[in-house]
């Protein structure tokens, strides 16, 4: 749920605004004075603030100026003022945006998701992971992370791709020279018996002694992970 710091001074619209805000699904604190409303900014995080222009106390330049100096939550200035320099002077001291009284709900409503979307546009996506499951088995493809019962296990880089290997084919037989082709490479002059030396040192690692290994051995063929 989106948090929004609405401070303005005349209680009858700011009750207007809150409601209309709740209403929408937004969760909203009001400060009724720029002191109020600064120490609110600071002291807690907010997705959007709406700093009326006018304030007892403190004016909305001046706190939206001091918050500038710790924080950069979007502000919208809320203004009686329709000139010119003030909507300058309101961007200057470092508001996004800024909404001229009287206005109705509607624009103040799209203002609030136009911030919304830029914010968004700016986060970094995250990368989806390819994650492998088997068993109490997990492997991390990006991270290259491998976790048995949520335990890391270290394993080489050899090690690492002939489990990715079985883990990507699961419950297709592998045969031992289709995974030193994926494993070692096509160039490769190893013999296929190291696909077996590698199989081995991966089941002392990932195999728990007196229960089914992960890795099955499918005789005169190759190896298969299968559920």
């Amino acid at each position: 749920m989106k948090r929004i710091l609405l401070v303005e001074d005349e209680k009858n619209l700011a009750r207007f605004i809150e409601l209309e805000l709740r209403h929408e699904g937004y969760e909203v604190k009001v400060a009724y004075d720029g002191r109020e409303g600064l120490q609110s900014a600071l002291e807690e995080d907010w997705d959007v603030i709406l700093l009326d222009l006018m304030l007892p106390k403190l004016n909305g330049l001046e706190v939206c100026r001091r918050l500038r100096q710790e924080k950069e939550t979007p502000v919208i200035m809320i203004t009686a003022r329709d000139s010119i320099m003030d909507r300058v002077s309101g961007l200057d001291h470092g508001a996004d945006d800024y909404i001229v009284k009287p206005f109705a709900i509607e624009e103040l409503l799209a203002r609030l998701r136009a911030i919304f979307r830029r914010m968004e546009y700016a986060e970094p996506k995250k990368a989806a992971l390819t994650t492998y499951k088997f068993r109490d088995l997990v492997l991390e493809k990006e991270s290259r992370l491998v976790k048995k019962a949520g335990k890391t296990i270290e394993l080489t880089k050899r090690e690492y791709d002939l489990l990715l290997t079985l883990l990507e084919n699961k419950n297709i037989v592998m045969t031992r020279e289709a995974l030193l082709n994926k494993v070692w490479g096509y160039e490769t002059e190893v013999e296929t018996n190291v696909v077996d030396v590698y199989i081995r040192y991966l089941r002392n690692k990932i195999d728990t002694e007196g229960e089914d290994s992960y890795i099955q051995t499918v005789r005169g063929t190759g190896y298969v992970m299968r559920e």
